[in-house]
């Protein structure tokens, strides 16, 4: 089964996006709505998690690339629509400009796990040489 065994599953990304989920997300979800500020409010710890559990996801998994990008960079602009849509209940008129932010956590999240998954690859050609299952 060896170390990263489970994660070859079928459902290999879930628990990394569970994960950074909540560690991307608590911090910022605490900052009151007046001292938001993206992508500032987003930078932090949780960030080279995400980054670090990309790059496991991708030599662990031996998923591709593009799949592991994609999964684990959509933790961002999770983290923010969760956020948006706490806050719109709350007061409706806060995020007016919610489209803005959810760019901005787009490009931030996919910046930041496809680096991870960039070092992933790497590792992943040096540690399994042969073959690669890209899908």
């Amino acid at each position: 089964m060896g170390l990263f065994g489970p994660l070859r599953s079928r459902y290999w990304w879930q628990p990394a996006f569970v994960l950074a989920l909540l560690v991307v997300g608590l911090p910022y979800w605490w900052i009151p709505y007046r001292q938001l500020n993206l992508p500032d409010a987003l930078l932090g710890p949780g960030l080279v998690l995400l980054a670090l559990l990309a790059l496991a996801v991708r030599v662990g998994s031996g998923k591709g690339w593009w799949p592991v990008t994609l999964r684990l960079g959509a933790v961002v602009p999770a983290v923010v629509m969760l956020r948006v849509f706490v806050d719109v209940v709350r007061v409706p008129s806060s995020h007016n400009l919610w489209p803005f932010e959810l760019v901005i956590a787009l490009l931030l999240g996919d910046a930041v796990a496809a680096g991870g998954a960039l070092a992933g690859s790497l590792l992943a050609r040096v540690l399994h040489p042969g073959p690669r299952d890209d899908r």
